[in-house]
């Protein structure tokens, strides 16, 4: 999200954490389980530790990419941490004498349950022409769509073999997009991004969780990130991380092209895009794709993490 943005939000996040408060002790719960958002959530489990509710951390906070000395709070205030990235596993047990349950990844699910959709129906339904499809994903905030979805599409017309598709995320309105659809290789499709992925041939995409999800259809991809000159420049000197993109993370080693900040021109994206539409080069990545599926650990995450927190209350 950045540092900035956040700072503007303050108020309405430190609002939000007393509403939160307030609700737990009207409910009185058993357990509570934490998602993610670690400065939301952190805050809440103090809280609730010092009243001797159990805590579980589900999705561990990103501490191995910064903040690692948030280790000290989370040793202190959550009695479960389930991990969703098998490398996270080693990170707290290794390194910092913390057990935790590796579960596998949510997404893994999320993506086998959905309901296929036939190619020549989804092309009918959306108005696609026969070419294939070069999927953008350029993130769900407006500032972030606008700084990426410029840049992807300076590449359109340099492939003109191919259709591109938006993927148009829940949170906007199709009139925030309308200003993109310029040309007519150019689509929009709101709130359809695994039907539009399952359907793809190759995919430029905004640094986040997409990037895993675009692998796990096994779309190639380039993986791309601008963020404000300010954020940028706050998070090179506090994130030490060799990648950016999950599945770079995950394996450890570069299997997707990132362009960041002045990496991400119309030139570099068109050159690393010629990459991937090259038969070579795909077959290579698609048995990345394989082993990366391998190591996240089969499906049934949420599930696995529900039987553990249910057996804890036993006790």
């Amino acid at each position: 999200m950045g540092f900035i943005e956040v700072l503007l939000n303050l108020k309405t996040i430190l609002n939000n954490i007393k509403i939160c408060k307030k609700d737990i002790e009207a409910f009185q719960p058993d357990a509570i389980i934490f998602i993610d958002y670690p400065g939301f959530n952190m805050r809440i489990a103090t809280w609730a530790k010092e009243r001797n509710i159990p805590t579980h951390y589900y999705i561990s906070p990103q501490i191995w990419a910064w903040k690692e000395n948030r280790i000290k709070a989370i040793k202190r205030d959550v009695d479960y941490m389930y991990v969703i990235l098998p490398f996270e596993k080693e990170f707290y047990e290794k390194k910092h004498h913390f057990p935790v349950h590796f579960v596998g990844h949510p997404l893994i699910d999320a993506i086998a349950n959905r309901t296929k959709i036939d190619d020549i129906v989804f092309r009918a339904e959306h108005n696609l022409s026969e070419k294939q499809i070069i999927a953008l994903l350029p993130g769900s905030r407006k500032q972030e769509i606008a700084k990426m979805l410029s840049i992807m599409l300076s590449v359109v017309n340099d492939f003109p073999a191919y259709q591109f598709v938006i993927a148009g995320a829940p949170s906007q309105e199709f009139e925030f997009y309308k200003k993109f659809l310029t040309t007519e290789n150019v689509k929009f499709i709101p709130n359809k991004t695994y039907d539009l992925l399952s359907h793809s041939h190759a995919a430029l995409v905004t640094s986040g969780t997409a990037t895993l999800e675009t692998a796990l259809f096994d779309v190639p991809e380039v993986v791309c990130y601008k963020g404000s000159w300010i954020s940028y420049q706050i998070a090179k000197r506090i994130i030490t991380l060799k990648y950016i993109s999950l599945v770079n993370l995950i394996m450890d080693k570069e299997v997707v092209k990132e362009l960041i900040q002045e990496e991400l021109t119309a030139k570099n994206l068109k050159i690393e895009l010629e990459n991937i539409l090259n038969p070579e080069n795909r077959a290579v990545l698609l048995n990345n794709y394989a082993e990366l599926k391998q190591n996240l650990g089969g499906k049934g995450a949420s599930r696995k993490t529900a039987k553990l927190i249910v057996e804890s209350l036993k006790k």
